[in-house]
């Protein structure tokens, strides 16, 4: 598909303040990887500014991942039951990182510049990465394993959104995985930690016939517990 001018100007804008930063790349510059007349004043027509280009693109990268996510959270709702919920967090974590790795370029400028404009760190916060903590939370409350269980899950998503975050924005600054995990690890490991908060079955009394009487058991960890 055919991008417009100002879709241009705001891929082309955006790849270049993560590259060089924010200041250090001019009008000129942005015209000409966008394919207009450096210098010509081609950017103008769109923008009044090179502030509102890295706004528009802040603001339209907030709107998409909204898009997003109620797109990913209509999916996931309506897939097969039968789908075993290992699969279904695999596939939740999966989505996870993929959107965090889309938004590379925009981390990069996020780190590297937006501290001088606290109305877009405004809008990373709200449009970008809280929308992907209250989804992690919405899509627990959807699934019927976790029913009847009461964790606090907006931390919960915090924990789990954090760790996918932080997962990427390693890998990014550093260039390798945390803990040398690959992908796949982390997953796996991301889907057991989720599988922790499932309720647990409840303790069966055990039958004794002895005439002694029973030993209360720890719900927890299944030992006698002191009398």
């Amino acid at each position: 598909m055919t991008r417009s001018t100002r879709e241009r100007i705001i891929d082309e804008a955006l790849r270049l303040f993560a590259e060089r930063g924010y200041s250090a790349t001019s009008v000129a510059e942005i015209e000409a990887a966008s394919g207009l007349s450096p210098g010509a004043g081609g950017l103008y027509r769109h923008f009044k500014s090179k502030y509102e280009v890295l706004a528009a693109a802040v603001n339209e990268h907030a709107t998409r991942t909204r898009r997003q996510i109620a797109e990913t959270l209509a999916e996931t709702s309506a897939a097969d039951a039968s789908i075993a919920v290992e699969e279904r967090l695999a596939h939740l974590c999966g989505a996870g990182l993929s959107k965090v790795r889309e938004e590379s370029e925009l981390t990069r400028v996020f780190f590297r510049d937006l501290s001088q404009f606290p109305e877009l760190v405004a809008v990373v916060r709200e449009g970008l990465l809280q929308p992907m903590f209250d989804a992690i939370t919405t899509w627990f409350h959807a699934q019927p394993e976790y029913t009847g269980t009461t964790p606090d899950w907006p931390a919960i998503g915090a924990v789990l959104g954090g760790a996918v975050v932080h997962y990427r924005l390693f890998q990014e600054t550093v260039g390798e995985p945390p803990g040398r995990a690959e992908r796949d690890r982390f997953v796996a490991a991301w889907v057991r930690l989720a599988l922790g908060l499932l309720p647990r079955p409840p303790v069966q009394a055990i039958s004794r016939d002895d005439g002694f009487p029973r030993t209360p058991l720890c719900r927890s960890c299944l030992l006698p517990l002191a009398e």
